[in-house]
């Protein structure tokens, strides 16, 4: 019986440590030296359950007592029992640990101060104008929709200044409000096209040049300056091996301004005021987390070299954008072509270490949910915007990237939905006195865009060069919306435009303290119908990328240490032709007095240093 005792208690004392042999833990030196003591005290124990034994063989009148075991002294029933709860919480916890390490966590966190200095050039005021050929087509609408009824006679505005006109206008709509709001809040841009279609192409001119010398039109150019913009951004990588030819990758980001965590911001003609689904990450919002990249990766199916990643794809800070801020390629397609956060999947075959083939699919408008699809007409309803693309790495090493990049959207439209705080009502650009988050959602579809793309990069001594060619063609299907159509007006008749875009740079890592400092310039030209899907850019300011007309760029970077860098940039924007960044609207010279809908830049310089702890 007492042998059976000595045999449990052995088995209790050994379990824990069988336990952490089992365990991925092994190399603990601390837990095996408590291990060899516990052996030890069983050693003993059962050494002394022998002499017990013993004892009890012997005849009663000669008994003789049993000494300790002189190697180690007996622990109390209390004593093992807390070891062995202390052994059983250590493996316990290390357990958990070893589970937790199948998911790899890094990231980056980066704080910068950004001091914008720019223009915007003389103007005439495209919502005023477009507000006034609202209220001047109003006078001679039917009163059955809201108008007053007159009949159009152009006497009428030779017979008064553009100032008394702007003034009798004011008093009309003042006096008769009502029919004025009726008809506004009953006005479509169809409607309006319909009824501006009423008046000859002489007429529609002649009353534009008229309406366009009302005061409050024309406005002059002037300074828009911010000082210190601030900056947080914290970025959160994880990666975990599911099983041996499957992986899953993930990115979650914070960016925000100091002070401002809102997550809309007001709409000022800029690509990066629009919270749209391919931006949510990228362009600062608030202090929310949000999934940036999210996708698995399964590959060597079936034994061969071609691979699967569905999810949210790494479609942003690619080649060569990741060069000015000192990180390795981050995104696959060209960064100069494609910089744009989007669901989708990509179809890859490695041909070999070098050279890489990719299909990939994406959306980035879906028709058939959360648009009200029920509410519309078959005829009414919208397509779903898809992309198509095709991206190959026909010569990737460390220190050389031959890199093409195809793509097309169809059925793009005015627009991808999002949240969007509107200063004026763009069909009759009347202001919007109380401003709200409204969501934004396309109002139709404009046609096809292809993208097309060459990137080289090569890298001798301590010196990186890159370069970048791209083409974009707009092939509109005739159809305008209160934004525009493709590369076209509202009230113009869309044609086929392309335009091109040529980048050049040059890094070069200083060799006296081991490429810590890194110096480089960036140049780059877009020509006056040049558009691409870079509205994800890192640029405060703008993308860079998306500039129609020049842009250069020099910047510094230090590692501190080899995980701390700063960093300190200088960017100047030329801009010769409005609406970069846009696929709608046409271009115009900025330079000439243009009408625009909202104000832009025509020269802008941004100076910016940074810090960033990357972990």
């Amino acid at each position: 019986m007492k042998r059976f005792l000595a045999m449990t208690l052995a088995l209790l004392l050994l379990a824990p440590g069988l336990f952490a042999q089992a365990s991925p833990v092994t190399g603990n030196a601390e837990l095996r030296q408590e291990l060899e003591q516990l052996k030890k005290t069983v050693t003993a124990l059962e050494e002394r359950l022998a002499a017990a034994e013993k004892k009890e063989n012997t005849l009663p009148e000669a008994p003789k007592p049993v000494a300790p075991a002189p190697e180690a002294s007996a622990p109390s029933n209390a004593e093992l029992a807390a070891q062995v709860n202390d052994l059983d919480t250590r493996v316990t916890a290390n357990e958990r640990k070893s589970a937790l390490d199948r998911v790899n966590f890094s990231g980056d966190f980066r704080s910068e101060s950004n001091s914008i200095f720019g223009t915007v050039p003389n103007y005439y005021n495209g919502m005023q104008l477009q507000n006034l050929m609202v209220s001047t087509l109003w006078l001679f609408m039917p009163t059955t929709q809201g108008g007053l009824g007159m009949t159009f006679n152009p006497a009428m505005l030779s017979s008064m200044t553009p100032t008394q006109f702007g003034s009798y206008l004011g008093q009309e709509i003042q006096q008769n409000y009502a029919q004025y709001q009726y008809y506004t809040n009953n006005l479509t841009f169809s409607s309006l096209k319909s009824s501006l279609g009423g008046f000859s192409s002489a007429q529609q001119a002649m009353l534009q040049q008229y309406l366009m010398q009302v005061p409050g039109v024309y406005t002059a150019g002037y300074q828009a300056n911010a000082n210190a913009v601030l900056t947080n951004r914290l970025r959160l990588n994880l990666d975990a091996k599911v099983a041996e030819n499957v992986s899953f990758t993930g990115r979650l980001s914070m960016y925000k301004v100091f002070g401002n965590s809102t997550g809309v911001q007001v709409f000022n003609g800029q690509p990066a005021t629009m919270s749209i689904d391919g931006t949510t990450a990228t362009v600062p919002s608030g202090d929310m987390l949000r999934v940036e990249r999210a996708y698995f990766t399964w590959k060597d199916i079936a034994g061969s070299k071609l691979y699967l990643s569905i999810g949210r794809r790494p479609s942003t800070d690619g080649p060569p954008m990741n060069m000015h801020n000192d990180e390795p390629r981050g995104g696959t397609p060209s960064g100069a072509l494609i910089n744009y956060q989007f669901d989708g999947v990509t179809m890859g075959y490695h041909l070999g270490d070098k050279t890489a083939l990719r299909l990939c699919y994406g959306l980035g408008y879906d028709a058939g949910y959360g648009n009200g699809q029920l509410l519309q007409n078959p005829a009414d309803r919208m397509r779903s915007v898809h992309f198509l693309g095709a991206n190959i790495d026909a010569y990737s090493t460390d220190k050389t990237l031959i890199q093409i990049t195809m793509a097309k959207a169809w059925n793009v439209t005015d627009g991808f939905d999002g949240e969007v705080v509107l200063p004026v009502n763009p069909v009759t650009g009347q202001s919007i006195n109380s401003p709200v988050i409204l969501n934004y959602t396309p109002s139709t579809n404009l046609g096809n865009i292809f993208l097309y793309g060459f990137n080289a990069q090569t890298k001798v001594k301590s010196l990186e060069l890159y370069s970048s060619l791209n083409w974009d063609s707009l092939r509109p299907n005739g159809k305008t919306s209160p934004l525009g159509g493709l590369g076209s007006d509202p009230f113009d008749t869309p044609t086929n435009h392309d335009g091109w875009m040529g980048y050049l740079g040059a890094r070069y890592d200083v060799p006296q303290n081991h490429g810590a400092t890194k110096l480089g310039f960036e140049y780059n030209h877009g020509s006056k119908y040049w558009f691409n899907f870079a509205q994800a850019e890192d640029d405060i300011l703008a993308p860079k990328t998306s500039v129609r007309g020049n842009a250069v760029e020099a910047y510094m970077t230090h590692r501190i240490n080899p995980h701390f860098i700063f960093k300190a940039d200088y960017q100047r924007f030329m801009y010769q032709w409005s609406g970069s960044g846009w696929n709608v609207g046409a271009p115009h010279q900025l330079n000439a007095d243009p009408v625009l809908g909202f104000p832009t830049y025509n020269n802008a310089n941004l100076l910016l240093f940074g810090l960033t702890a990357r972990f």
